[in-house]
Parts: C-alpha cells; sequence; structure tokens
C-alpha cells in the first residue's frame, strides 16, 4: 500500500509557510505501516494541482491532498478533485447548515463564501470529523482514493487519525508496521561514514530490510538512520537492535547518542552517573556552550557555570587550552573543565585550527581541531568537539 502526499498552497512554494504537515503526515504513515515515496508541493493553480494529483494517482494506491478547502476564490481543492474524478460538485445543504452553527456559536454571522466548503464532488464522502468550517473529503476513484484534508494543522490531525489511517489500514487489509532509529555520530564525514558502512550497505541493498540512510546535519553530526518494515512492532524493533548493534561495532565511538539525544544531553548524563560537575572558558565559544548546556541542565546541577573572557598570549596550544580549563575547574570548584583556543592565522598553521583543552579529575587532555566556516560556525563547531572530547574521555574512565 502506498500513499503520497501533495501539499496545496502557493504561500508553501514562496516559504510563507513552513510545510510541517507533509513531515507530520508522513511519520504517522509510517508508524502506521503505509509506504510512501513521495511527496509534493504545488500552487494554487487548477491545471498544475490536476497535474500534481493525477502524477500521484498513477503512481500510489492513495492521496491525500492538504490544503485548499477554505471559503476564498484561490481555494480549488474541491473543483479539482472532481474533475479528476469526472464529476460535478453538488452543495450539501445540511453541511451549509453545520458551517451556519459554527458561526453563529461564536456570534458571528456566515459569509456567503463559506457556502463553497460545503461543494463536494458526487461519489465522495465527507471526513465525519470536522473541528473547523472545512469538511475533509473521502473521494474514490476507481479502485484508488483521494482524501482531502485542510491546511490547519490542527484540524488535518483530528481527520487523519479519525478517519484516513483507519481507512487506509483497512484498505491494505495485511497488517505492517514500519519503524526507524536514528544513531546520532560525531567525527566522521557523510561520504567517510559511507565509506566505512559500505559492506553493510551492499549487504542490506540485497536484503532489502531493515535500510540505511544518512542525514547529514551541521553541527549535530551525521545522521544514521535505521528502517525496519515487519509484520509486528516487536518483531521491527528486534531488526532495529540488531542492526544499531551491527553499525554501533563497526563506527565505534562515534555514535554519541540516539534519536533526540543531544551531544550536550549524553554529556551531562555521563557525567551525572559519575557524580561530576563541569565548567568552561569560553572566549572563542562566547557563552554558546553555556547556553547548552544550561538549556539542558536549567537548575546547574552538573554544568556550573563559564568564565567568559579574552585570552592572553601566555595562553598557546594544547597546552594553553588545558591550563585555561584547570583554571576554571579552581574557580568554579569542579573536577571537570574545559577550554578552546583559537589559533594564531600564520603561515604553518591552517585557517580555523583551534585547540581543545579538557582537565577531568586527575587526567589532561588536549586535542587539535580543523573547524570551518565563520565565527559563528567556529563556535558552533569547537562547542561539540569539547563535548566529544570529555564524552570519550568519560567513556574511557
Amino acid at each position: 500500500m502506498r500513499c503520497e502526499v501533495v501539499a496545496i498552497g502557493t504561500e508553501l512554494l514562496l516559504g510563507q509557510i513552513v510545510d510541517s504537515n507533509s513531515s507530520w503526515i508522513g511519520e504517522q504513515l509510517a508508524l502506521a505501516g503505509i509506504d510512501s515515496l513521495y511527496q509534493v508541493k504545488v500552487g494554487d493553480n487548477a491545471q498544475r494541482m490536476k497535474s500534481a494529483i493525477t502524477q500521484a494517482l498513477e503512481r500510489s494506491d492513495a492521496v491525500i491532498c492538504c490544503g485548499g478547502l477554505g471559503p476564498t476564490q484561490d481555494d480549488i481543492t474541491r473543483e479539482v478533485i472532481a474533475d479528476i474524478m469526472g464529476v460535478e460538485l453538488v452543495r450539501d445543504e445540511a453541511i451549509v447548515d453545520t458551517i451556519r452553527a459554527m458561526f453563529e456559536s461564536r456570534g458571528r454571522e456566515m459569509s456567503d463564501n463559506n457556502k463553497r466548503q460545503a461543494d463536494i464532488p458526487v461519489g465522495a464522502a465527507m471526513i465525519k470529523e470536522m473541528p473547523g468550517t472545512a469538511p475533509g473529503l473521502l473521494c474514490p476513484v476507481g479502485e484508488k482514493v483521494i482524501y482531502a484534508v485542510p491546511g490547519v494543522p490542527y484540524e488535518m490531525k483530528e481527520m487523519m487519525l479519525g478517519t484516513i489511517l483507519p481507512d487506509l489500514q483497512r484498505r491494505r487489509g495485511a497488517a505492517a508496521v514500519i519503524r526507524s532509529r536514528v544513531l546520532r555520530t560525531w567525527g566522521l564525514s557523510e561520504s567517510g561514514l559511507a565509506e566505512t558502512l559500505d559492506a553493510r550497505l551492499q549487504e542490506l541493498d540485497q536484503l532489502g530490510n531493515p535500510t540505511l540512510a544518512f542525514q547529514a546535519s551541521g553541527i549535530e553530526g551525521i545522521k544514521v538512520r535505521v528502517t525496519a518494515k515487519t509484520d509486528d512492532e516487536a518483531t521491527a524493533f528486534a531488526m532495529l537492535d540488531a542492526e544499531e548493534a551491527l553499525v554501533r561495532s563497526l563506527i565505534g565511538d562515534h555514535v554519541f547518542g540516539v534519536d533526540g539525544q543531544t551531544m550536550e544531553a549524553v554529556v551531562l548524563n555521563a557525567l551525572g552517573q559519575r557524580g561530576l560537575t563541569l565548567a568552561t572558558h569560553e572566549s572563542l565559544t562566547g557563552g554558546v556552550l553555556a547556553s547548552r548546556m544550561t538549556a539542558a541542565d536549567p537548575d546547574m546541577v552538573i554544568f556550573r557555570g563559564a568564565a567568559i573572557s579574552p585570552v592572553n598570549g601566555e595562553h598557546v596550544g594544547e597546552e594553553g587550552a588545558i591550563s585555561l580549563a584547570a583554571s576554571t575547574c579552581e574557580a568554579f570548584g569542579t573536577p571537570a573543565g574545559v577550554a578552546a583556543i583559537a589559533a594564531e592565522a600564520d603561515e604553518n598553521t591552517p585557517p580555523g585550527t583551534v585547540y581543545l583543552g579538557l582537565v577531568l579529575e586527575d587526567q589532561q587532555v588536549g586535542a587539535t581541531v580543523a573547524l570551518p566556516g565563520d565565527q559563528r560556525r567556529s563556535r558552533d563547531y569547537a562547542v561539540i568537539s569539547l563535548l566529544d572530547l570529555v564524552r570519550k574521555t568519560l567513556m574511557r574512565l
């Protein structure tokens, strides 16, 4: 069973509204075990809408059209679907009365334009959930189906959960679930990660299930998404567990978290498990690390604070960064401290070179990294690099 999403609205193409609806719908389809291979955006133009929906019907068993069910002249989803079905629109006076009652309950008078929302293609059915004034539609097209839902998120979600997902599952027949897990990595490039996992990727190409995919996420590292499609949830999670273990065995401690875990949350948890606290000296990072850490540790139970000040000339290289980390530990009374220093640019030092320093109880660890981008990006990358240094050092304790 395949289902496509067609998001309708010129405002989506202009970037005036972010299409979060399609992402949510895609997530729900996956959880329900429905394959969704395409998502399309199209403006409020009848010809282009018809082309997009027709093409989606040719590729899939079902299409969810999101948007274009309002009362204004550019809300033409009903008309386009009727054209595709080869039928007329018929006004349902009972729906008109329902919409009018909604307006009257708010002390307002219904505009005549709202009557358009009660126009239903012949042979279509109204979706029973109607939290707003725009009815959703269930429109059979031969053995296939088009669902039309409003673009207002809470209205769309109620119709999806109440009618569309159950109807899709009924049409599909056999049970299936699709589950994914995201492994978050730091320290390998996307190409390096792909090369490390190349043999496994070739094996999975032959097996077909589970699958691996990569997503570059800037300062959040490279994400490796593992997806399994099975008959039941328990089998899917068992498959994900096995594949996660295999991926971890191949790329080692480059995996720092799973799904929504951030680097700072992982580090704070590791410090907390060992009863340790952390402070930082921030010259290069300018308070970015403190901001991220206090967002994850608002009561500052584990992250105890940051000193934000310039670095003088005597603090250079990894030893200088370690020295700053040590003085930060003394200032805040913590067993762990970190610092980052930008290298002076010269012919022997690549641009973006940063020295990292960590003091962790009786350990002193230095590292040199080359960070890309302007000052803002360099700060962000330095923060993640510092946290990763703490994480890996803690793993060796």
